[in-house]
């Protein structure tokens, strides 16, 4: 259990989610509603619930585990990898740390969901915090490892590496070198670690607790933030701007709480990026996918100068369908007046993805129809349970596990094609173990958005009512904009506040400036942004969890596109390699895992390529009229 991999797993988890022992006795059958049953998963591949004896006995054997590995080897590394045998003895070294990530990926993934099925829960949130903190204080045995292993030499290392047991985590052991020249002493590593508890993970949970205990006042009723939000899709305007100010209220009453976390988290951060020698506000979240600046500023340079020609334009499209000049904020995802009505149903929706799924490649649907079959799915509403969706890795020895809150929205049967492309991911890359299986966040969306694609398009292909066609076009580029466009405004907003931060506290009244700064760039004269749409940053979790994580949707979806135009232009072999680079994991740079099928991301071109295939649906759009 690496000092990243103990509390990021816990932290990572922290936003997902999963059904509690006290959930489980109030929803005895599944859900029921226009939507069908829909399923509840089945945690109990991990534990059978929070007070299970197993959890006490795998917290023991992790403590003993991580103090027995720390005893064996802590000032060892370097006279054992230059004995005879030295290669042996550092991968056996190297299988024991491994082993050991993985229980604690079990028990801190397991902490993680069941949290955030239930985040308002007082048992389940001590419990969580409980286990969080045995991971990192047991993890603070292992610390010294990665930083020994950097400290060897580099030809040591490599001569050792010829020895077949260790060439076999070459991966593993050039990305951890790569960390090498912001790694700090050792008693400093152990205290930002043993701090983090205390400080940047304390944080995360007070948002999350936060974030999920909010209500809403929309008419009669108080809503949690999930259903809010959902009443911005709603058919009629009433609901949507009843839902938009109601948003606007309670964010209004709880701004000095978000500012704080929002605050705090950034100086942290700027103080870990400080000692460390991190130049740029984002190169941390760079190096951590293995992906270079240059590679992601040629990506947001692109896809702001391309605004105009996406989302401005479709926009002003938008507003003419529905007879204005301008769009409220609010109704900038609102139902077009020519879409189908209605509610898709649970089966009809595990239906259509699978179908799509299965004319790509039969491995694949078998693969996601088991997310079904064996209950890897939580799809319901629940009071307290985390908003949003996911697909959570889990680790290699189990499965993984999507969450949804599904409402029966073609947007939902997207999300849950996007999750199952994720799931397939996590899946096929499992069998590269614990410390190899993780895909840096460059590809960790490519599987996701190249599911939605395969579902988008065989939607396509079956309907002919014109204005039907018109609307699942339009709905497929609202999603695209919607994570390109948006996602790097949110990368924008970021940056802006991060690096302004530097110079001491913004007022929630400061933040909400430069979120509307960024949102006004990017969405262009057609959307009248109203007031109360300024503290719309505050419910957005990536700028928690994951600061800087949100460029990799952008990454994912036009790389995908241009991945999606080589698959139609493919004669045979295609679903063949594309699985291949699922399942190499994080054994590969994205760039090896992008060459057999002749793409390059650094070259300038390349996301011009990805953005025309947007900017061509919107052209598409407007020849319909």
């Amino acid at each position: 259990m690496s000092a990243k991999s103990a509390t990021s797993r816990a932290h990572k988890t922290s936003r997902k989610s999963a059904m509690s022992k006290a959930t489980a006795a109030r929803k005895t059958t599944a859900a029921k509603s226009k939507t069908g049953e829909l399923p509840e998963w089945n945690l109990s591949d991990l534990y059978s619930g929070i007070d299970a004896p197993e959890i006490a006995r795998d917290l023991q054997k992790m403590d003993a585990d991580c103090v027995a590995f720390e005893t064996d080897y802590k000032g060892k590394l370097a006279e054992g990898i230059a004995g005879d045998d030295g290669g042996s003895w550092l991968a056996e070294a190297v299988r024991r740390y491994e082993a050991i990530d993985d229980l604690a990926g079990r028990l801190g993934s397991y902490a993680g969901l069941v949290h955030a099925g239930d985040s308002v829960d007082p048992t389940i949130s001590k419990f969580y915090g409980d286990v969080s903190e045995r991971l990192t204080a047991a993890s603070l045995h292992l610390l010294f490892f990665a930083l020994e292993l950097n400290r060897i030499d580099d030809a040591v290392i490599e001569h050792a590496m010829q020895t077949p047991e260790l060439g076999h985590y070459r991966p593993w052991i050039e990305d951890l070198r790569k960390d090498k020249p912001y790694q700090l002493e050792d008693r400093v590593e152990q205290l930002f670690h043993e701090k983090s508890q205390s400080g940047y993970a304390a944080w995360n949970r007070l948002f999350d607790q936060t974030i999920s205990g909010l209500r809403f006042k929309v008419g009669a009723k108080e809503l949690a933030i999930e259903p809010t939000l959902n009443l911005l899709q709603d058919r009629t305007p009433e609901k949507r701007k009843a839902a938009a100010q109601a948003l606007a209220k309670t964010f209004k009453d709880n701004e000095r709480t978000f500012a704080l976390i929002t605050n705090t988290l950034a100086k942290d951060k700027e103080i870990s990026d400080r000692w460390r020698g991190f130049q740029d506000v984002a190169d941390s979240r760079h190096l951590n996918n293995r992906v270079e600046r240059e590679v992601v500023d040629a990506l947001v340079g692109s896809v702001r100068a391309a605004y105009p020609r996406l989302s401005h334009r479709y926009y002003n499209l938008k507003a003419g369908w529905f007879k204005k000049k301008k769009l409220a904020h609010w109704d900038r995802n609102a139902p077009l007046p020519f879409a189908a009505t209605g509610t898709i149903a649970w089966p009809e929706a595990q239906k259509m993805v699978l179908t799509a799924y299965r004319g790509f490649s039969s491995e694949m649907a078998a693969i996601a129809e088991r997310f079904f079959t064996d209950r890897w799915i939580d799809a319901p509403v629940r009071p307290g349970k985390a908003p949003g969706a996911f697909s959570h890795p889990t680790t290699p020895s189990a499965h993984p596990y999507v969450l949804m809150n599904y409402q029966g929205k073609p947007r939902d049967v997207m999300t849950l094609a996007h999750e199952l492309g994720h799931g397939v991911h996590q899946v096929l890359a499992a069998k590269n173990g614990a410390l190899m299986a993780p895909t840096p966040l460059t590809l960790a969306e490519t599987a996701s958005v190249f599911g939605e694609m395969l579902t988008f398009k065989r939607l396509l292909s079956q309907t002919k009512n014109a204005k039907q066609r018109q609307a699942l076009l339009a709905g497929k580029v609202e999603d695209m904009i919607n994570t390109v466009v948006r996602q790097i405004a949110f990368y924008s907003f970021e940056r802006a506040l991060h690096t302004e931060r530097k110079n001491g506290e913004l007022t929630a009244e400061r933040i909400g400036q430069i979120w509307l700064s960024v949102q006004g760039e990017s969405l262009g004269p057609a959307i009248d942004i109203r007031p109360g749409y300024e503290n719309f940053w505050m419910y957005i979790p990536h700028f928690i969890h994951s600061p800087f994580y949100v460029y990799a949707y952008a990454f994912g979806d036009c790389l995908v596109n241009s991945l999606y135009a080589v698959y139609e232009n493919a004669t045979e072999g295609f679903a063949e390699r594309y699985l291949a680079m699922l399942a190499a994991g994080g054994t590969k740079h994205y760039s090896e895992l992008l060459k057999p099928f002749g793409l390059d991301a650094k070259d300038p071109k390349f996301w011009d390529g990805g953005l025309s295939v947007i900017a061509g649906m919107i052209d598409e759009l407007e020849a319909m009229g």
